[in-house]
């Protein structure tokens, strides 16, 4: 049984991390260096800064920012938004991160998919899909559509066929958001985690929802997910990932315990 990783992520808007419910309703929750310190030193796998406004905003990804947050880090650290070239990607691992995420720059062009790994390594290159439930639908799930520009415009796309199509471009992991349960700690969307999960082969990391340890042990076990990520219940001190941890192993989760 491989090991499942705990990621804890950074939605960042001018510069400071941000946090909302169902991508609206945002709080400020501080700063991205100082919060990646904390969550990397209470036992996250990895961190992921996700610069929410960029692709919108029509501008690049905030390098100073993801400079500050790298420089506090020793885990594995992915950067997201404003990414819509190669050479993009290659300005912000030369910023510290190891790991780049793309979503409507993916949409827009997928061949950019392959560009970036081809110079940098599928491992280098997380696909991340914005997804809503198609409710009314004979299959609400299977008909999830991908959403892009911070989850404000619907793509025609069903999220299952983008996700294979993503694997087949080079993509390395895929970033599952479910804009349905996104910021309400009321479980991951399992239902459409484990579609996905069982339509590629690549690693999925689950993504909105997060609330306690079962929810985690849930997307696991049902969803199927080789990772899971969250972010108000750790920047708001509900729990660090060492804690969460621990309940996940005695539950029979296989995880990496901190040092």
């Amino acid at each position: 049984m491989l090991t499942k990783r705990i990621i804890a992520c950074l939605d960042v808007r001018d510069g400071r991390v941000v946090k909302g419910v169902q991508f609206v309703d945002i709080i400020d929750a501080g700063d991205p260096a100082e919060l990646a310190r904390r969550h990397a030193a209470g036992g996250a796998d990895e961190i992921v800064l996700l610069d929410i406004t960029a692709t919108h905003e029509g501008r690049g990804t905030l390098l100073d920012t993801v400079r500050r947050t790298a420089a506090a880090l020793f885990v594995p650290f992915t950067v997201g938004g404003g990414i819509r070239s190669a050479e993009d990607a290659s300005a912000v691992f030369d910023a510290g991160a190891d790991k780049v995420s793309i979503n409507s720059s993916a949409i827009a062009r997928p061949e950019l998919i392959g560009e970036i790994g081809g110079s940098f390594g599928a491992q280098a290159v997380i696909v991340a899909i914005d997804a809503r439930r198609k409710e009314g639908a004979a299959d609400p799930v299977g008909e999830a559509e991908v959403y892009v520009s911070g989850g404000r415009k619907p793509t025609g796309l069903r999220v299952v066929d983008w996700a294979r199509e993503a694997e087949q471009r080079g993509a390395g992991e895929i970033l599952l958001t479910s804009m349905n349960t996104d910021g309400m700690r009321a479980g991951f969307d399992c239902e459409l985690t484990a579609r996905v999960s069982e339509a590629v082969q690549i690693p999925v990391i689950a993504s909105g929802g997060a609330g306690t340890a079962e929810h985690f042990a849930d997307v696991f076990g049902r969803g199927r997910a080789d990772a899971a990520l969250a972010a108000s219940i750790f920047h708001f001190g509900v729990t660090d990932s060492r804690g969460l941890k621990e309940t996940l192993r005695r539950a029979g989760v296989r995880v990496r315990l901190p040092c």
